[in-house]
């Protein structure tokens, strides 16, 4: 079987917890052959990762390098106006975009969700036959129509309206993002994307041409980190709304092409459904470790220390754990904060935020940024406790390596992070550095406390968290999706949770079945 796995901005790239994902899952399943199809800044990086043996290539689809030559097989067509079979497509594509959100909402959102999905195919067509679709999207005509769209769409708007500056900011960033209906769509029995937006366009594209079955994994909800993100853009209101629009469609129409949606937690699984996807096509499928990996410590630090353990990164709030270690040195003046990671070279500016805020505390020497480790164990091991106090996570490896590790957890309730932690540690808001400071201090007080959690961290590991029980529940989608089954669907009332091995139905039109082993949602 050949699987073509789709990353953005990370494997193999970049480290971090999805690119050790994708690794889990090339190198745990040696029978099957991979391609990786890696959407990139401009094509020049440089992987991280040493190639598995059964990593035959790995794709680059440059998104914000030069403008990639026009379509595949060049015809002719009038200069500078791209043609009625782009103009239809991109109409209905700017109507998703500009529609206000309180209209779309209910019934009306599935229909605009079908209508974006349709607009995305008819653009991806164009391309594939030969159509410069970066040039007609930069078009004088495209143009027009995006600010006719405004016009038309938004008449009760408060706002702005869009200058042309506007419209070209906005086509321009819109253009680098659809890079990927202008690539030649992967050959593959099964394509899975590691995560939705950008990622999903390569899925849909090979769907559209070969029919190939589209799996899609979530670790973070990517539309609320795309929010996240601009929180604090500089960008005009019209810019914001038509970027921000387009990431909200798009989630939405990769819910509905996805032949099964794998996400990495409960809490991704209620965003998703509240973002339009089907619970038939849905199973949550945790991350594992490998627990012989992550060795469970027998001893401790000398002094009371509480480590962190990823990279240096805003989305990870590391001023609210600093701030936090203020408050834990105020009632244990021996304690130590080490914080183990690199740092991507975007998030230099953050680092050095990091380093004086600990200066501005009073917290130098006792607050140490110790950057990359060689060896994860080694930085688990380092702390008393470990702590994360992330705004935004899926479920995080480095929380379900310190439980393997003995090492009771401080972690702020995003994503998944709750499900992972359970009742061996303490959760609490995220934002919130007095929350997480008193669970620090009651920790780093109470050796039995510290003890039993740590006990308690690393069975719930070993009973739920395991590489071989998540490498198994993927072996069986891949394996249902490209050999259908057959067997009846369950029970109505098995759908919604299930122990044990039984069958349920995707939502293909071949009939294909899915067999799960262990608990399925």
């Amino acid at each position: 079987m050949k699987i073509a796995l789709v990353s953005e901005g990370t494997y193999p790239y970049a480290m971090g917890g999805v690119s050790v994902w994708c690794e889990q899952l090339i190198k745990g399943m040696p029978d099957y052959r991979w391609d990786v199809v890696a959407l990139t800044v401009d094509g020049a990086e440089q992987s991280v990762f040493p190639a598995p043996t059964n990593l035959d290539t790995v794709h680059s689809i440059p998104l914000w390098g030069a403008r990639p030559p026009g379509g595949r097989r060049p015809r002719r067509r009038r200069a500078g106006r791209p043609g009625a079979s782009f103009t239809e497509s991109y109409e209905v594509f700017l109507r998703a975009l500009v529609t206000p959100l309180e209209a779309t909402r209910s019934e009306q959102s599935a229909v605009s969700r079908s209508m974006f999905l349709l607009a995305l195919r008819g653009m991806f067509e164009y391309a594939d036959d030969g159509g410069d679709l970066s040039g007609a999207l930069l078009s004088n005509q495209a143009l027009t129509m995006m600010l006719d769209a405004w016009r038309d769409l938004r008449v009760d708007e408060v706002g702005p309206a869009p200058t042309v500056a506007d419209a070209v900011e906005a086509a321009w960033l819109i253009e680098h993002m659809l890079r990927p209906l202008s690539a030649a769509p992967v050959a593959a029995d099964i394509v899975h994307s590691s995560m939705n937006g950008l990622a999903t366009l390569v899925g849909m594209t090979a769907k559209w041409k070969h029919g190939t079955p589209l799996v899609m994994s979530e670790h973070g909800i990517y539309l609320r980190e795309r929010y996240i993100a601009h929180l604090h853009d500089d960008a005009s209101h019209p810019v914001r709304v038509l970027v921000l629009s387009f990431f909200r469609q798009l989630a939405g129409a990769a819910y509905l092409i996805t032949d099964v949606l794998a996400p990495h937690s409960m809490y991704n699984r209620r965003w998703q459904l509240h973002n339009g996807a089907d619970p038939d096509r849905m199973w949550t499928m945790y991350n594992g470790v490998e627990p012989e990996e992550f060795p469970a410590a027998t001893t401790e630090p000398e002094l009371p220390t509480i480590s962190y353990m990823g990279r240096v990164d805003p989305l990870k709030d590391l001023h609210t754990l600093i701030r936090a270690f203020a408050l834990v040195r105020a009632e244990i003046p021996e304690a130590r904060l080490r914080i183990f990671g690199g740092t991507p070279a975007v998030n230099r500016i953050y680092h050095e935020s990091c380093e004086r805020l600990i200066t501005e505390l009073g917290l130098t020497g006792a607050a140490v940024l110790e950057g990359r480790v060689g060896n994860a164990v080694d930085a688990y091991h380092a702390g008393s406790i470990v702590a994360l106090t992330s705004i935004s996570e899926g479920f995080p490896y480095t929380v379900v390596e310190a439980m393997a590790c003995g090492r009771p957890t401080v972690c702020t309730n995003v994503g998944g992070v709750a499900e992972a932690v359970g009742d061996t540690g303490f959760v609490v808001p995220p934002r919130d550095y007095a929350a997480v400071a008193e669970a620090c201090v009651k920790l780093l007080r109470d050796n039995e406390m510290r003890r039993r959690f740590g006990i308690m961290a690393r069975a719930r590991v070993l009973e739920h968290f395991t590489l071989r029980r998540s490498l198994e529940m993927y072996r069986n989608v891949y394996e249902g999706l490209a050999t259908p089954l057959k067997a009846s669907p369950p029970p109505r009332h098995l759908r919604g949770r299930a122990q044990g091995r039984f069958t349920v139905p995707t939502q293909r039109g071949s009939g294909a079945q899915l067999q799960l082993d262990g608990e399925a949602r």
